[in-house]
């Protein structure tokens, strides 16, 4: 006979502590993590007071105040100064009533634990716990509470380091956009002119676009359909000035269209393909780009038929040797590899005569990777 287990209760005392303190933290940890600013301490004061259990919490950066929660405010005068007091020491202080000085009765800030916050070794600001009464296990647990936000801070610095540097590898390969494609697609469209304004105007249109998208000054991430879009765009403008030399073969499963990607991170790989497929080469170049849908990831795979090139070149491309990075293979290679992981970095297929194939794995869903 079998019996049916019933859950009666959460677990012991201990365990609804524990849930309760990582529920709380839970809480203040997204505020946190944009920062320590005026916004992200208001936003997670309360949940930091909640987890100390005092009457009231204060938070400065190393300019003053930024938040106060809880009881006695008209302490807030006072938070400067002990502020002040303890980036002088740098070290965790505490203070009496003599520092707290208060005519209202029954207020229950009478002492205060004031912790200092650090991030990569440099202090940026203190988290004050006020409280009837000085107590050990206060001191104990504002200096536990005080690392775990520095914790928070410190990762908060790690990302805005990772965005930063993001940017500037996108500015960097922005200014690698080759001054002859530009030169050379105006020349082309100029051409059209006299001979055909209709299509020198839709080819106008479509190098605005191109040049619109690749400057464009938001966003980390992109949908494929619009890395596409661009692609496609920058590769009509190379027909006006290839002709029938340039042929190019497009397969792409709808379902991989929604797929995030960092931004500008197909459009390189195009461009090298036409390079190496058509320059040096006074035949016809086939491109082939290909987008599959492989369960969770999407494969994307971008090739040409040309004079292929040296595996050890490409090798020290990716290695990081900048300059010999002609069209950014390095860079959209390092920004996959920071996005999605070392092992979605790029695979390059080649040898000289052989041909190129450049192809590239994305997660489907990935953490913070919104387009």
């Amino acid at each position: 006979m079998v019996r049916a287990w019933r859950r009666t209760h959460l677990g012991s005392d201990a365990d609804r502590a524990t849930f309760r303190t990582l529920h709380t933290a839970s809480l203040a940890s997204p505020a946190l993590r944009q920062g320590l600013t005026p916004d992200s301490a208001e936003r997670s004061i309360r949940h930091l007071r909640v987890l100390l259990g005092t009457p009231a919490l204060a938070l400065t950066d190393t300019a003053g105040p930024l938040a106060w929660d809880g009881a006695g405010e008209h302490h807030l005068d006072h938070v400067g100064a002990l502020m002040s007091a303890t980036l002088d020491r740098g070290s965790t202080r505490l203070f009496d009533r003599g520092d707290l000085p208060c005519e209202q009765a029954g207020c229950p800030v009478r002492t205060a634990v004031v912790s200092t916050l650090v991030v990569d070794e440099r202090i940026v600001g203190t988290l004050q716990a006020f409280a009837p009464y000085p107590t050990a296990g206060l001191a104990r647990a504002a200096d536990e509470v005080a690392l775990w936000v520095s914790g928070q801070l410190e990762l908060a610095e790690l990302d805005a380091s990772r965005t930063r540097l993001m940017e500037a590898e996108v500015r960097a390969l922005r200014a690698q956009i080759s001054p002859h494609f530009i030169y050379n697609s105006l020349g082309a469209i100029a051409s059209f002119v006299r001979t055909d304004p209709d299509r020198a105007r839709e080819l106008l249109i479509e190098f605005a676009d191109f040049t619109r998208y690749s400057f464009r000054r938001h966003g980390e991430y992109t949908t494929l359909a619009e890395e596409l879009r661009s692609v496609e765009r920058y590769l009509l403008l190379e027909q006006a000035r290839f002709g029938d030399r340039l042929r190019v073969t497009l397969s792409i499963a709808p379902e991989v269209l929604p797929v995030a990607v960092p931004f500008l991170c197909i459009q390189p790989l195009v461009e090298n393909a036409v390079r190496h497929g058509l320059e040096g080469n006074e035949g016809v170049g086939t491109i082939r780009i290909v987008a599959r849908d492989r369960g969770q990831e999407c494969l994307i795979e971008v090739e040409d038929d040309g004079l292929g090139e040296d595996p050890e070149h490409i090798r020290r491309v990716l290695a990081g040797e900048s300059a010999l990075d002609s069209v950014g293979l390095g860079n959209v290679d390092s920004r996959l590899r920071n996005t999605f992981g070392d092992e979605f970095g790029l695979v390059v297929e080649t040898a000289p005569g052989a041909g190129t194939k450049v192809i590239v794995r994305v997660p489907k869903f990935a953490p913070g990777v919104h387009a």
